[in-house]
């Protein structure tokens, strides 16, 4: 209610009032659910630096919240992340919120997050797999962002501008159009590179004219930004307005293999301590267990049986 009535910045006061007190408390499922609400309060109001500060500066308690608490964390860690363009960091907050959703019901909450997750996982350079838009109950919601992994995939500049231009109100309902803006660039670095893979020589103006860019002095500065990045491998020649494309290297010569390698691992660990730290044990478990003096006792009773019996062999 408060927030349909546009109240929610007057309620963040006595918020933040109710998560101290929470705390001094030591209530973990105080201190979740405040810690949300401040995150989303913040976030309504694209208050991002606030969010991220609240957010370093204090740790969300795991032991005691539910999964659904810990699975809109994950979600609001992702977009503040995200916008602070530490988008390994982002995906792997939305992947993991996924994973922690309810998977039979919230299918509005795995919509949300899941448009989240394709368009960073896009401003990593990556692309999307196709199943990811076919989900059930989801495939009219993520139309639009299929079209705009498709433009970045192909390296079409024009399908991307027209995908904008149709779904722009779609995508600042989601709040997500300010994170796709940015996708323009990896838009123009993936027809660069199959420029670049295709002509060993090609005229800047041509490039302009593929890319479909404003003008030829645009075209020299972003083939330039896109050399000493290391997107492309190629020269250019200022005076015949011309980029020269140098000879393709093996892959298995560079990082990127070790790279690859070294992010799946650090994806499966951190699978792994999810799951140990998701593990649950029966109550009555520690009851079971023997305690210092009960085991004192046993061993005492052991060595006196012991003893006893050494005895009676001697008579």
């Amino acid at each position: 209610g408060i927030e349909l009535t546009q109240r929610s910045a007057q309620i963040r006061n006595e918020l933040l009032a109710a998560y101290r007190t929470a705390s001094l408390k030591h209530d973990q499922i105080g201190q979740a659910t405040l810690l949300n609400l401040l995150l989303r309060n913040y976030l309504e109001f694209n208050l991002f630096e606030q969010a991220d500060t609240l957010m370093r500066r204090t740790e969300f308690p795991e032991g005691d919240a539910s999964n659904n608490q810990l699975a809109r964390y994950l979600y609001y860690c992702g977009r503040i992340k995200a916008v602070q363009l530490e988008y390994t960091d982002a995906f792997r907050s939305l992947q993991q919120a996924s994973r922690k959703a309810p998977q039979q019901s919230a299918l509005g909450f795995r919509k949300t997050v899941t448009k989240f997750s394709i368009i960073v996982q896009l401003l990593l350079g990556e692309i999307p797999d196709r199943s990811l838009f076919s989900q059930k109950g989801m495939v009219a919601a993520l139309k639009p962002y299929l079209q705009i992994a498709q433009a970045v995939r192909v390296g079409d500049l024009e399908s991307f501008h027209k995908a904008m231009q149709e779904h722009g109100a779609v995508f600042k309902t989601d709040k997500t159009y300010s994170l796709i803006v940015r996708l323009r660039h990896n838009v123009i670095k993936t027809g660069l590179k199959k420029i670049n893979t295709a002509y060993s020589k090609i005229q800047l103006s041509d490039i302009c004219a593929k890319l479909r860019l404003e003008s030829v002095e645009d075209t020299e500065f972003i083939v330039a930004k896109c050399i000493q990045d290391g997107v492309i491998d190629a020269t250019i020649d200022h005076a015949a307005q011309t980029m020269m494309s140098k000879a393709n290297l093996d892959i298995y010569t560079t990082s990127e293999p070790q790279q690859q390698l070294h992010r799946r691992v650090a994806f499966c660990l951190d699978m792994h301590n999810q799951a140990v730290k998701a593990m649950r044990y029966a109550e009555n478990t520690k009851a079971e267990w023997e305690s210092a003096e009960e085991r004192r006792e046993r061993l005492k009773q052991e060595e006196e049986m012991m003893n006893s019996m050494d005895e009676e062999e001697e008579f």
